[in-house]
């Protein structure tokens, strides 16, 4: 199982987020926080069980989902980001992916929606983490 952490800092949008990698085969939740200030706090105190992956919004208070992935990039480069939002501008895309996300994936606009979701990033980084 690759161990998840998530990112967001819409309270519904990280419950169905969680629900939906919760109910998945493939996925362990070890961490849901607001924004980007709580993880590294979380990461910081060096948990027991360290993500291989995290899923992070972009636009959220504090620290951002670009905040996240510049500082996993430079000081923890074997934990894997995907960054989601609803925009699909490709500069946003384009952005992240320089910065040293493994991924950038448009939010779903539905929870019905987020099973394929949770595949796409499980075909992203399966091979990979498992």
């Amino acid at each position: 199982m690759i161990t998840l952490a998530i990112v967001e800092n819409d309270e519904d949008e990280r419950f169905f987020m969680a629900e939906a990698f919760g109910a998945s085969n493939g996925f362990e939740i070890v961490g849901e926080f607001g924004n980007g200030d709580q993880l590294l706090e979380w990461l910081a105190n060096k948990p027991r069980q360290q993500p291989q992956l995290i899923v992070t919004d972009l636009n959220m208070p504090g620290k951002n989902g670009y905040d996240i992935i510049t500082e996993m990039h430079a000081t923890r480069p074997e934990i894997r980001v995907i960054a989601t939002s609803t925009s699909s501008i490709d500069a946003t895309r384009e952005r992240c992916l320089r910065l040293g996300a493994r991924e950038f994936l448009i939010k779903p606009d539905v929870f019905t929606e987020y099973n394929g979701f949770v595949n796409q990033v499980f075909n992203m980084v399966g091979q990979e983490l498992i």
